[in-house]
């Protein structure tokens, strides 16, 4: 079961929202469907994150992926673990297995983004 408590993008990625920070990572569907990771390529800190761009890029063996950004804003974290254990994201996606964390330059941009239940039925829709 995945977090009801995160917000969830059409593109797999979920969001914590902390205050003004915001945890990304990408679904556990989204892992399971790319399948055999092999690298991840994550912003470094200070960039500037717009909502619906591309903030880096996700590969297997299969494809590469695009992560796209829920929110806008500037990178104040890192998950550099993930790089050298990508194994993390199959095991804890939603814990140990986040990306990124930003500081959000607009937090009214949280309301666009699906509920657990509102993505659950995305992800539903795609299995059928």
């Amino acid at each position: 079961m995945r977090p009801t408590e995160l917000r969830y993008t059409k593109t797999h990625e979920w969001v914590r929202v902390e205050d003004k920070e915001a945890v990304f990572g990408i679904t556990d569907y989204a892992v399971e469907h790319l399948s055999d990771l092999t690298f991840i390529e994550l912003p470094d800190i200070g960039d500037d994150i717009r909502k619906g761009e591309g903030f880096g890029e996700i590969e297997s063996v299969k494809a590469v992926a695009e992560l796209n950004a829920p929110l806008s804003g500037t990178v104040k974290e890192v998950n550099t673990d993930i790089q050298d254990n990508l194994e993390t994201l199959s095991e804890d996606p939603f814990g140990k297995g986040w990306l990124i964390r930003i500081e959000m330059s607009d937090p009214g941009e949280v309301k666009s983004l699906l509920s657990g239940a509102e993505y659950e039925k995305i992800v539903e829709a795609e299995a059928e």
